[in-house]
């Protein structure tokens, strides 16, 4: 198992605070998927981020390897949904979780 961070990038740095309902009822779409990666224990956190320079959401995925990943990214509502959100991955080196510590591969 390896540990993922997964960056999700919105495409103005106003979008929190001036997404159109379309865009809010793709982020509810989101959110509901990440829970679900969560009780498949894929997902060890996520949620939203409040930086000044934009907001952005952050991810942390522990799954078995880097196509992983990527599917679960590109599978995500916020990605396949017309709105110029995208995400990056990046492979963390290790991953210290109460359930134990995951290294880089």
């Amino acid at each position: 198992m390896q540990g993922f961070v997964y960056r999700l990038i919105a495409p103005r740095p106003t979008f929190a605070a001036d997404m159109t309902p379309a865009e809010r009822a793709t982020l509810m779409e989101h959110g509901a998927y990440w829970s679900a990666l969560m009780t498949a224990g894929k997902a060890v956190a996520f949620g939203p981020v409040d930086d000044p320079r934009g907001s952005y959401g952050l991810g942390i995925l522990l799954v078995d390897n880097l196509d992983e990943a990527e599917a679960i990214r590109d599978a995500d509502p916020a990605i396949t949904a017309p709105h110029g959100l995208r995400a990056e991955l990046s492979p963390m080196i290790r991953l210290v979780t109460a359930a134990g510590v995951f290294e880089g591969g």
